[in-house]
């Protein structure tokens, strides 16, 4: 296994977004005693950030104890509402082929680099059957209090503990939606496959850097060719 890819996952691969508030608001009621009132918006950002952000806007000052805190009662939140995700939420156009023929590819380990903690991100992709083609132990996940491009470099490193190669940017590919994750792929050593589905539009992936930008999932032969041209494998000997 000598080719990294490692997939965003909201709007990305799913869009659970309606389940995603409702569990972040049940796990503020939790922490705080208070109704949420104010959500952040996403945008990339890890569930730690995302966390810290919410609580400023709605008049919380964070203490020491309020990330962990947050973050268990946002992981029991949302197992507690998994069963919607299927029902509320969807798999984005082409999701599953895609991830199923860039698995095919000669010597393709598959793994996920989001914002979100890793208890959630298996939750949303068995919601649709995603699960299978994805090595969770080897993501970067958004309790680790890191940046997106350290989470990258994280990632790297577990990869290369496991399967015993080093990944760079010649053989590291991220496949996201947002500025910031080209930006994590840029800054943390990795070609970028952008698609359009989120939030950013094509122009704004291209201008913050990305590789290749596609519309959406929904050509899996085109995944495999984007993934295929911007992956060198690497001789195992170089490791």
């Amino acid at each position: 296994m000598n080719r990294l890819v490692l997939w965003n996952i909201d709007l990305t691969l799913v869009d659970v977004a309606i389940v995603t508030r409702d569990a972040y608001a049940e796990a503020f009621r939790v922490v705080t005693g208070r109704p949420l009132v104010k959500l952040v918006p996403p945008m990339g950002r890890p569930d730690s950030e995302i966390v810290f952000e919410t609580l400023a806007v709605n008049g919380i000052v964070a203490q020491d104890d309020h990330l962990p805190r947050f973050l268990a009662a946002l992981a029991t939140a949302f197992a507690d509402r998994r069963k919607r995700l299927a029902k509320e939420g969807r798999a984005m156009a082409g999701a599953k082929d895609a991830l199923k023929a860039v698995a095919r590819l000669d010597g393709v380990t598959q793994t996920v680099l989001t914002g979100t903690i890793r208890s959630n991100a298996v939750h949303k992709l068995q919601a649709f059957g995603l699960d299978r083609y994805v090595d969770f132990d080897l993501g970067g996940y958004g309790e680790e209090v890191y940046p997106k491009a350290t989470l990258l470099q994280v990632a790297q490193g577990r990869a290369k503990q496991r399967l015993g190669i080093p990944f760079v940017p010649a053989n590291t590919v991220v496949i996201g939606d947002s500025t910031r994750d080209v930006q994590a792929a840029r800054i943390g050593g990795a070609a970028m496959i952008a698609v359009a589905s989120g939030r950013s539009t094509a122009a704004e992936l291209r201008a913050a850097g990305a590789d290749i930008v596609l519309p959406d999932l929904s050509n899996a032969s085109e995944v495999v060719a984007a993934v295929a041209r911007l992956t060198t494998p690497v001789d195992r000997k170089a490791g």
